[in-house]
């Protein structure tokens, strides 16, 4: 046979042998494609059910049968009342981000606000007002209102909280929270009812006294208000229901994602800091840490003309490792349902 005859036979079967290999090939190919779409349908089914057996559906929280607002009865049973309860609770349910930081946080500011409102006899139930007016933030209104509590300047400064260029003790979450006592007590004093108090830290005694006096009523939730004040309460209403039984709302914080105190060491200065940040850096911190921890400071540095002692809460240095500060609360846990309780 000749050579030419020879190499045309050889590429003829070469051809063959490639286009078997290729037909093979779309054989497999349809095969698998064909296979996972049927496993894609009938995962798609199984996945329905599995949503369907397990009640995932959005739907409106429950609303107690009781309520109240620092032992003073809510009147739930009047249309008015459930219905604004009702949204208040919807928000704070749906908003979930806010509400989750709100979990969060609550685990390492109200070991530190609950002795306080203790100790001025202010009902438990005020914990859930800061929530409402800062989400435990040192934030600043439109108004100008401050920090935790969100103080007026001319308030703050009548219940004895600090306030010039370098210092605005509004951001000092234990003094202002001893001003916001005495506040309260005050209101209390006057209106003789804790939600009538809680709806005139929101609005103003003038604002709240000419209402009542326009509608001859006292009762809060018989007043036609204006709208943030009319929110008010029920929104501390609402987030008093959530935190108080955060699994009930659908809110699974293990323990592991909490905020939890850290440790600090008390530091006490009556001198002037010319110099803050070096000073943060000589107690083996840094400036950032110093006003994460002391917040009431304002600027770099502290002139003390009047000798006055202040004192400086100071991160433990150790604790500043999240690891660390978990293996001191011993938070081993990891994400389940039958972990997490804010109480």
């Amino acid at each position: 046979m000749q050579p030419y005859a020879i190499k045309k036979i050889k590429t003829f079967r070469a051809v063959q042998y490639v286009f078997k290999v290729v037909l093979l090939l779309i054989i497999l190919l349809v095969f698998f494609l064909g296979y996972k779409y049927l496993s894609y349908s009938s995962g798609s089914v199984q996945q329905n059910n599995i949503v369907h057996l397990s009640n995932f559906y959005v739907t409106a929280p429950e609303i107690p049968s009781k309520l109240d607002f620092a032992g003073e009865p809510v009147p739930i049973e009047n249309l008015d009342v459930y219905e604004s309860l009702d949204r208040e609770l919807l928000v704070n349910t749906y908003y979930h981000s806010q509400t989750i930081l709100s979990i969060k946080r609550s685990h390492r500011f109200f070991p530190v606000i609950e002795p306080i409102l203790k100790k001025y006899d202010i009902p438990d139930d005020f914990k859930y007002l800061l929530v409402i007016e800062s989400n435990f933030t040192n934030s600043v209104s439109p108004a100008g209102a401050a920090g935790f509590w969100q103080f007026m300047k001319p308030t703050a400064q009548k219940y004895g909280l600090e306030i010039t260029e370098e210092i605005d003790e509004r951001y000092n979450l234990v003094k202002a929270t001893e001003a916001a006592c005495k506040h309260l007590k005050d209101l209390y004093s006057y209106y003789k009812s804790w939600t009538l108090s809680a709806a005139a830290y929101n609005a103003g005694t003038g604002n709240i006294d000419r209402v009542v006096s326009l509608q001859k009523t006292t009762n809060y939730y018989d007043l036609f208000l204006n709208e943030e004040t009319a929110r008010y309460v029920y929104r501390i209403l609402a987030v008093k229901i959530i935190l108080s039984n955060p699994q009930k709302y659908g809110f699974y914080i293990p323990k592991k994602s909490r905020y939890f105190p850290v440790p600090t060491e008390k530091i006490q200065v009556d001198s002037s800091i010319a110099d803050l940040p070096q000073f943060a850096i000589d107690l083996g911190i840094n400036y950032k840490l110093l006003r994460i921890f002391n917040p009431w400071i304002r600027k770099y540095q502290l002139t003390n003309k009047d000798k006055k002692t202040y004192v400086f809460e100071i991160p433990r240095k150790e604790y500043r490792d999240i690891n660390k500060l978990m293996q001191l609360f011993s938070l081993t846990d990891t994400l389940g349902v039958a972990t997490d309780s804010i109480q």
